[in-house]
């Protein structure tokens, strides 16, 4: 210890992985873990988040498996863990994003880097605040996928970005993920209608729906990685809120 054979089954956890300078130990990753691109085309690929390839990680012979508790399936992970160690990160808040960078730094023995990391992304959201006598907070729904139609609700890591990019979702009163119709959006009146770029893939082309439900609401698509990689990914989320709502003539 620390470990020299490592698999990451969360791509937001790979990305943060290869920031504290574990190129040689990561040996495993899934088909969704496209950050870095190097690693993605060079890494061996033991499957999906949710349909992983058991004989391929048993074949690295790894020494820690990373996964997280939404990402990954329970028994899938019960499987691993009765041969491998495996530890799992549980996040919904930006303080459990933190604390999990800690974390993952101390089981890797980069507890410096990971401590030097977390205090550049709080940084960056300390500087993000603007005077709440100019900060407007529109009410927002945040959308991950079509047919059915599923948002982002309550006890989500997507839900705390919105409220920390300065967001009221119209959809917190629901549960994590849940499918809702359109008159239940147009009930709701959003000002704003966000459709991200994963899971599902929003394009312009799907504006012209929401523009009918919704025609006063201001539809924009996003980079869904800024509001939900929970990682080293979030060195770069406030910048990016913070245009995203120049963009919306929000600030």
């Amino acid at each position: 210890w620390p470990p020299r054979r490592i698999v990451s089954l969360v791509p937001s956890q790979t990305e943060l992985l290869a920031d504290l300078g574990l190129e040689n130990e990561v040996v495993g990753i899934t088909k969704f873990c496209v950050h870095p691109e190097k690693w993605f085309r060079e890494k061996t690929r033991v499957g999906g988040t949710k349909t992983l390839n058991f004989e391929k990680i048993k074949s690295l012979n790894p020494d820690l498996i990373i996964g997280n508790k939404e990402e990954n399936e329970r028994a899938q992970i019960e499987e691993l863990a009765a041969h491998f160690p495996v530890w799992m990160s549980d996040v919904y808040t930006l303080e459990d994003a933190h604390n999990m960078i800690g974390r993952v730094g101390e089981l890797v023995g980069k507890t410096a880097e990971a401590k030097n990391l977390i205090e550049k992304i709080k940084t960056s959201f300390s500087e993000y605040r603007v005077p709440s006598a100019v900060y407007r907070v529109p009410s927002v729904a945040y959308f991950i996928w079509r047919k059915p139609f599923m948002v982002a609700g309550k006890d989500t890591f997507i839900d705390e970005m919105l409220r920390v990019a300065g967001f009221q979702n119209v959809f917190s009163h629901k549960n994590r993920y849940p499918e809702i119709s359109l008159d239940e959006l147009a009930a709701a009146q959003p000002e704003v209608v966000l459709l991200s770029s994963e899971p599902y893939p929003f394009a312009e082309k799907h504006f012209a729906l929401f523009r009918e439900v919704c025609p006063q609401a201001l539809i924009q698509l996003v980079d869904g990685e800024m509001f939900s990689w929970y990682g080293s990914r979030l060195l770069h989320s406030a910048a990016y809120f913070r245009e995203l709502r120049k963009s919306l003539n929000l600030v």
